[in-house]
């Protein structure tokens, strides 16, 4: 009986692969370029080997420009790399849902900004937009700021001059800050609390990586049958408890003063009236998450609901910030003379405000600004996003089909020498008003673009800003480690395979 259900089972796979590679959208994607396949598997095993080796297998999707695609098991996803063709997909309101790549990600962020779709994407980006005003973000700032001038303060109490481990340092602030602004709460003094979650996520990312490339892990009832789950189990328990102890305690404030805030929270997007600091939460910080618990008191939403927009933002709004503060402090690490400018600038702005950084000071820092947006170019914080195609689209000369996951190789269109000359080149200039006019619109997407666009970009920037401001300020940057001799590795955001260095020497101010 367990042989026959076997055999059948076998049968089955093997009819319904020559059926998904030889119907009308199989047919088409068998025209588009792509690495060896094999099959029933795909090109499932070329990727079972290790992150930093599953990033270098992007030599195929360079050689095979501008369309690409691959297949894992019976899923093909189609790479594309060339503007024209990231335009038709990104600023359509026909292909806004998120590829099956985003499945993976369910168990853990479940229906949150990034991965709903439809009208549940539609009222969750209505209803978390005001979180980020203009004048939500002015009174952010200074939360920001407070957090780049702890970062600076560590480094000057430490007698180590290297960091041995930078993205580790920089994601322990920005963590606090997504924390402390659009969450509410502070993490200081909870250094297990903390450690435990940034771990978790990283933890999650290789997991994820390695189900998206192992087909044989798809169906749920084998995932869930496999050492893989129970790993997910374990990490999951700790990215739900800390997110869950976050929201208990805002909700605990919001009891302890009787929702008067919540129940003028569309008022509160003015300047608001002083308040007592109650359990270490930052008064008058009325965001993301007071919205949703209004939200709840409506009606309107589940305490599930809550959960997974508050994992979504802590995952996006920390990791991602963190791996564009890392890069641009290496670049300017390894470029003295791009520093010393930025620093320059940065001595300004500070002599005018007397040592305090402010939004309008912020916005002043247009030479760190072009650095930034140079840094996020070379080294995107997330490499790849992708999209189920509504309906047939072409691209180039090739008819990619409707219900095709399509992935925007964002790394590759951002280092592509037909948009930007010696693309390899760290050159804050290509950010001139006179660059970017005659530049295509879509060969830069750092924050995707369209109507699935980084609800939180501007919010990044500041942070970016915040974090480095200081740090230039009071420092001067050394490399230890080098880009050149940098190993990338696949994960959910950019991120170097090995730990790496960089050099703080202090500069003495009068």
């Amino acid at each position: 009986m367990i042989i026959t259900i076997l055999l059948l089972g076998i049968l089955y796979v093997i009819l319904y692969d020559y059926y998904v590679h030889h119907k009308r959208s199989g047919r088409l994607i068998r025209l588009i370029p792509g690495p060896p396949s094999v099959p029933i598997l795909g090109s499932a095993l070329l990727f079972q080997c290790s992150p930093q080796n599953i990033w270098m297998i992007r030599r195929y999707f360079v050689v095979m420009y501008p369309v690409t695609k691959f297949w894992v098991g019976p899923e093909c996803v189609i790479v594309l790399r060339h503007p024209d063709d990231l335009e038709t997909v990104l600023s359509s309101t026909k292909h806004t849902e998120k590829g099956r790549i985003y499945i993976a990600f369910r168990p853990w962020l479940n229906d949150g900004l990034l991965t709903s779709k439809g009208n549940k994407w539609h009222t969750r980006r209505k209803l978390l937009t005001p979180a980020f005003h203009f004048n939500i973000l002015r009174h952010f700032v200074d939360v920001l700021v407070e957090e780049g001038n702890h970062m600076t303060k560590s480094l000057k109490g430490s007698e180590e001059t290297v960091i041995q481990d930078l993205v580790s340092f920089v994601s322990e602030h920005t963590l606090n800050a997504i924390c402390e602004t659009t969450m509410g709460i502070s993490l200081r003094n909870r250094d297990t609390f903390e450690k435990q979650y940034r771990k978790a996520v990283h933890d999650i990312g290789h997991l994820i990586i390695h189900r998206l490339f192992s087909p044989w892990l798809f169906p749920d009832l084998i995932f869930a049958l496999s050492p893989t789950n129970r790993k997910q189990a374990k990490m999951l328990k700790i990215l739900h408890g800390f997110t869950e102890k976050i929201i208990k305690e805002r909700k605990l404030y919001h009891e302890r003063t009787k929702d008067r805030y919540l129940k003028n929270i569309e008022i509160n997007i003015s300047p608001e009236t002083d308040d007592a600091e109650v359990i270490g939460i930052r008064k008058k910080r009325l965001a993301m998450l007071d919205l949703l618990i209004a939200a709840s008191r409506e009606n309107d939403i589940t305490d599930l609901d809550i959960r997974e927009e508050v994992d979504t933002f802590m995952f996006e709004g920390h990791d991602t910030t963190a791996m564009g503060v890392c890069f641009a402090l290496l670049l300017l690490a390894e470029h003295k003379d791009i520093q010393d400018r930025v620093r320059t600038e940065v001595n300004d702005v500070m002599e005018e405000t007397k040592g305090n950084l402010t939004m309008a000071s912020l916005q002043k820092l247009q030479y760190l600004e072009r650095c930034l947006k140079e840094a996020l170019r070379l080294y995107p914080s997330v490499p790849n996003i992708s999209r189920s195609l509504a309906e047939d689209i072409k691209c180039q000369s090739y008819i990619v089909p409707a219900n095709a996951h399509v992935s925007i190789d964002i790394y590759a269109v951002h280092r592509d020498p037909h948009f930007w000359p010696n693309p390899d080149v760290f050159d804050p200039d290509r950010f001139l008003p006179d660059q970017v006019r005659n530049r295509h619109p879509y060969c830069y997407i750092p924050f995707s673009a369209g109507p699935r666009n980084c609800i939180g970009q501007r919010f990044a920037m500041y942070e970016l800003k915040a974090m480095i401001a200081p740090l230039v300020y009071h420092f001067y940057l050394e490399p230890v480690d080098y880009l050149r001799n940098l190993q990338l590795k696949m994960d959910m955001v950019i991120r170097p395979a090995h730990p790496v260095r960089v050099k703080f020497v202090p500069i003495n101010k009068i």
